[in-house]
């Protein structure tokens, strides 16, 4: 992945900011479950096991991402929406061009 930048203006709170500690549990569990596929690899385990592992790893890390998406769209752009102009317009594309990297 590239360098990581924050896009929101100073003094921004992040619509996740409510429900942080549910998505650093998820985050948690999402590490744990990449873990044990690495582990059942080392130990050479059934690869239909281990599919079902990266299945359920991939499965929490959507849940995670739907879960940002949502409260970028309701805090953020919906914030942005209110403001208006180049601001509204910026927020938006950020927002497309999250959801075309999530679905594509």
């Amino acid at each position: 992945m590239g360098e990581q930048q924050d896009h929101a203006p100073e003094g921004h709170e992040h619509g996740y900011i409510g429900h942080k500690e549910d998505l650093l549990k998820r985050l948690r569990r999402a590490e744990g479950q990449v873990r044990g596929v690495h582990r059942m690899v080392e130990e050479d385990k059934y690869c239909i096991d281990i599919l079902t592992q990266v299945s359920a790893a991939t499965k929490a890390l959507e849940r995670v991402a739907l879960s940002l998406l949502d409260d970028h769209l309701r805090h953020c752009v919906a914030s942005a929406a209110e403001e208006g102009g180049e601001v509204a317009q910026e927020k938006l594309r950020e927002a497309t061009q999250a959801i075309s990297r999530f679905v594509g």
